[in-house]
């Protein structure tokens, strides 16, 4: 028995992902930039994608780019915010500490180049408020990015209140949707989100296919050069296929985004409630305002790394954070940002339910958990201390 439990590292595709793309395979196989007959079924394919998808959070379709997914459209979002700051000479630029890598290396690099790059502090339970971003804006700041949800340990930020703030000062606002778009109702207008970034192998699409919105009046800079594509932002022929197999996949999960969040957030709270009974174990993250699938637990006296393997023998897949930086030996700088200390934040489990998963999945994962916490930490040197008393326990 397999039990998939990563499914913030990526999805199965969906029936309907797949039946959507399978026609752009070998029968309207044209380049939408041709002018013939062939190439134009496949322009009018990518123009009705692109309606539907703008439907989905509520925007028009021409605010619309393909991208090859949510780090292109990270990168394109946050580089043109700034080159439209740097010809204003603001070159200021607000950010959190707990953002994925996608955002924070792009801020480095921007930072090398002269911008000033104010990274917020988060709480415990890995929040921050329209308040601290408020009191950080500057006369000087062109671009504030706050993720919508983070894809480590699952908390739902106050986008709309944070917009709302930036909108009154006239900055640039720009979200990481990517863990948040098919599972939270997004609604850009509402929202005050200026530019957004989604991929589609979160919610059920294909890999390496993603949308940024970008709203009318925000002139974006080109990262990749080329020909003609996107409104001229975006080169290289579209990949059709799966542009429109995340128009289906994203559909398809907002269709069913309250009936999924009931059953996913039940199975959810039940394997929070679970594991919460491993001795010496914590939850990364708020236990309310959270992504409806996530869970993600530090275990003292044990590291991650044995952990997921152990659980892999026992036919469970998970991870102890983003896949994006599985194969670092250094702890989470989300944890670490949410102020757990190295030796706790090593021991750490991201388990990320979906719509396929069961009750009894979930019971299983608890029980195999436990045994296998309690099987690492009878080997554990560290935790032979904890228990004679020559350390002290760092989680209660």
């Amino acid at each position: 028995m397999r039990i998939y439990a990563d499914n913030a590292a990526t999805t199965k595709m969906s029936k309907a992902a797949i039946n959507a793309m399978l026609p752009y395979f070998d029968e309207i196989y044209g380049n939408p930039s041709s002018l013939h007959s062939d190439g134009q079924r496949a322009a009018e394919a990518l123009f009705g994608a692109r309606e539907r998808i703008a439907k989905c959070i509520g925007c028009s379709a021409k605010e619309i780019t393909f991208t090859s997914g949510g780090s292109e459209a990270d990168n394109q979002a946050i580089v043109s915010a700034a080159r439209a700051g740097e010809r204003k000479n603001k070159k200021h630029i607000i950010s959190t500490a707990i953002e994925h890598h996608a955002v924070l290396h792009t801020l480095e690099s921007l930072e090398k180049q002269g911008f000033e790059i104010t990274l917020l502090p988060v709480s415990g339970d890995g929040f921050v408020t329209a308040e601290q971003v408020k009191a950080v804006i500057r006369p000087d700041t062109c671009l504030v990015t706050v993720m919508y949800a983070n894809n480590e340990i699952g908390t739902v930020q106050p986008i709309e209140e944070i917009g709302r703030v930036c909108r009154e000062s006239g900055v640039l606002f720009h979200t990481d949707a990517v863990q948040a778009a098919g599972h939270l109702k997004i609604d850009v207008e509402k929202q005050n989100i200026d530019m957004l970034s989604l991929s589609a192998h979160k919610f059920h699409g294909p890999k390496g296919i993603g949308v940024l919105y970008s709203k009318k009046g925000i002139r974006l800079e080109n990262i990749i050069y080329g020909g003609g594509q996107e409104r001229g932002k975006r080169a290289g022929t579209e990949n059709i296929p799966a542009v429109m197999g995340m128009a289906a996949a994203l559909e398809d999960a907002c269709a069913k985004i309250d009936e999924n969040s009931v059953k996913i957030s039940a199975l959810r709270d039940r394997l929070i409630d679970g594991l919460s009974k491993i001795p010496h174990s914590v939850l990364n993250g708020s236990s309310e305002n959270r992504l409806p699938g996530n869970v993600n637990f530090c275990f003292e006296g044990i590291e991650g790394e044995s952990l997921l393997l152990l659980l892999d023998d026992k036919g469970i897949s998970a991870s102890s954070g983003s896949a994006c930086t599985s194969g670092s030996l250094d702890p989470s700088h989300v944890l670490l940002a949410l102020g757990r200390p190295h030796e706790i934040a090593h021991g750490s489990l991201r388990l990320s339910l979906g719509d396929e998963n069961t009750a009894d999945e979930v019971d299983y994962i608890i029980k195999a958990t436990a045994e296998v916490v309690d099987y690492l930490r009878k080997m554990s040197p560290v935790w032979s201390d904890l228990e004679a008393g020559k350390r002290d326990f760092i989680i209660k």
